[in-house]
């Protein structure tokens, strides 16, 4: 569903730039790359020890677990930036790069990166306590 959306995305991105005379082959070729450039993306991400802890606290759909984990996480973004909550999402929720975050946000990869590491250093902390 979402590299769906992607695909019909990028074209409404590019649409003032299209002159595609088959639509059906010109669909079929953006979603083929997109769906490739996902995969290629997974392998190159492969899950952490960091990305188990999120994702228990992703997992707030279990009952008496979405109180707990909407407490975690408004505690955790206190203490952080309010563009860091933004990153994460764009990250972890909408598994967007590093590289396509930096843009969406106005800064670097590396910007990205510190304050991804602030979050999950906060979490380890924690979670050691």
């Amino acid at each position: 569903m979402d590299a769906c959306q992607d695909v019909f995305v990028r074209v409404l991105e590019r649409s003032q730039r299209l002159l595609v005379q088959h639509p059906s082959s010109f669909l079929y070729r953006v979603a083929t790359h997109v769906c490739l450039n996902r995969i290629r993306d997974r392998q190159r991400r492969p899950q952490t020890a960091d990305d188990e802890l999120l994702d228990r606290i992703a997992c707030a759909g279990t009952p008496g677990a979405e109180g707990e984990a909407r407490t975690l996480l408004g505690r955790l973004f206190r203490r952080h930036p309010e563009s860091s909550r933004t990153i994460a999402v764009l990250h972890y929720l909408d598994g967007l790069t590093l590289e396509q975050v930096a843009r969406e946000v106005g800064l670097s990869v590396s910007g990205v990166r510190k304050r991804l590491r602030g979050l999950r250093l906060t979490l380890h902390e924690w979670e050691r306590r």
